[in-house]
């Protein structure tokens, strides 16, 4: 397995050599299309992904272990296949719809600015993180830890206290009508 260091990959670099499965540590990746790639087995330490396209990309087995991505397309990601040894991350500009963290643990996770439409957060340990400008429509909550998560700055979610664990999580005013939702009642202003 090839290890590799402290390199910045560019669109350009991509095509001239595909990348190998490996260990990648302090690595950056920039504009790059991975779009269907096969990332299985690959292992990213402290990587940062700006401006990259990761949609659809096969993460089985895959590692990462405090990567940042910045501005990414990431559409229809599995990260419930990822390795779970140390697994973090945070996602700034992204786009995550149709992505799916079931059954993962991924406390303390960042989001911000981030599209996470029709996410699958089912049975999610989500604990201590924080969706700061984020539209959660029609993603999924079922069975899912969230307590003390920072709904705050987040909307279009719908989660229901009675199947999910939400203990001292924060939800704006705006937002507590996702929190009803199941109900079947209208709120109004």
């Amino acid at each position: 397995m090839d290890t590799v260091q402290h390199t910045i990959f560019h669109q350009k670099d991509i095509i001239a050599q595909p990348l190998l499965q490996g260990y990648y540590e302090k690595c950056a990746f920039h504009s790059c299309d991975f779009s269907s790639y096969n990332f299985s087995g690959f292992t990213f330490v402290d990587c940062t992904f700006t401006d990259c396209n990761l949609s659809l990309v096969a993460l089985s087995k895959t590692s990462f272990q405090n990567v940042v991505f910045k501005n990414c397309k990431m559409l229809g990601l599995r990260f419930d296949s990822c390795n779970t040894f140390a697994l973090s991350f945070s996602f700034e500009g992204c786009t995550l719809t149709h992505s799916s963290f079931y059954k993962t643990k991924i406390k303390k996770t960042i989001f911000k600015n981030t599209q996470l439409q029709e996410v699958d957060f089912t049975e999610c340990d989500a604990s201590d993180s924080v969706f700061d400008n984020c539209d959660l429509s029609l993603a999924v909550f079922d069975f899912s830890t969230m307590e003390k998560v920072d709904f705050s700055g987040a909307w279009g979610y719908s989660i229901n206290p009675e199947k999910n664990k939400i203990k001292k999580a924060v939800f704006s005013q705006a937002g507590l009508a996702g929190l009803l939702h199941q109900h079947d009642i209208k709120i109004i202003p």
